[in-house]
């Protein structure tokens, strides 16, 4: 038998078949699976934040979102990073209230970033479209006119990691920062583990967009691991969740 591991991030799976071991086994050949195992685990698991952010923002967020920078005049550029971070919190705010009024909800990440204090203070934010809602993210940012807005755009040339590793860009250069963060209406993605027979194909399905394709094999047995976007998938209306009545 075989494991056979997915990570669904809303149309990013990560998928991973990998051997484990039997009672049968000697011990060699149970060592041999159990380094070929935790090889493959490795490549699952995301141990950079760049890595954790790629399959938040897959599990929140598809083509057709926004992707927006938030930028401040010199009249009301910050101080700090906790300053900058208040601003955004009190945006954050106005906007998910807004949202509130028409039945909908916020989903959002966004990052704080002044370039390694060698720049200007500003805001990356991913956000579910909703509507043309253009007019009032520039109403409710009133600490600088350039609001820019652009559609997330997700194929073989424009993936979740290259926006990720985009929004961690100062983070990797300051040990202990996390420059980002999001709502708790974000989902988390969905981790399915099972066993399967030796003889199991790991195939991504016909017109999936292949990111990332890894293997090995060996005398103790083989793993292979698959980073895919599914060819078929669709966007869900999140709306508030109800009150529960007291």
């Amino acid at each position: 038998m075989k494991t056979r591991k997915i990570i669904s991030a809303g149309p990013l799976v990560l998928e991973a078949i990998y051997p484990r071991g039997s009672a049968q086994d000697s011990p060699r050949v149970r060592a041999g699976k159990r380094r070929l195992s935790s090889e493959a685990q490795q490549r699952l698991n995301a141990k950079h934040s760049f890595q954790k952010l790629e399959l938040l923002l897959a599990a929140n967020f598809v083509p057709g979102d926004w992707v927006v920078t938030l930028t401040y005049d010199e009249e009301h550029l910050p101080r700090s990073r906790q300053q900058a971070v208040a601003r955004l919190k009190e945006f954050r705010r106005q906007l998910s209230q807004r949202r509130k009024t028409r039945g909908l909800q916020l989903v959002m990440v966004w990052n704080a970033e002044n370039v390694f204090d060698q720049g200007r203070w500003h805001h990356h934010c991913v956000i579910n479209a909703c509507g043309e809602d253009f007019a009032l993210l520039r109403e409710l940012w009133p600490w600088g006119s350039n609001v820019e807005i652009q559609t997330l755009r997700i194929d073989r040339d424009h993936s979740y990691e290259a926006i990720a590793r985009y929004l961690c860009k100062e983070q990797r250069e300051r040990p202990g920062l996390r420059s980002w963060s999001y709502t708790r209406s974000c989902r988390q993605p969905e981790v399915e583990t099972m066993a399967v027979p030796d003889d199991t194909p790991l195939q991504p399905p016909k017109g999936a967009t292949i990111y990332e394709d890894q293997r090995r094999q060996n005398e103790f047995g083989s793993w292979r691991v698959v980073k895919y976007l599914a060819p078929n998938w669709r966007r869900e209306i999140r709306r508030p969740p109800r009150r529960r009545k007291r």
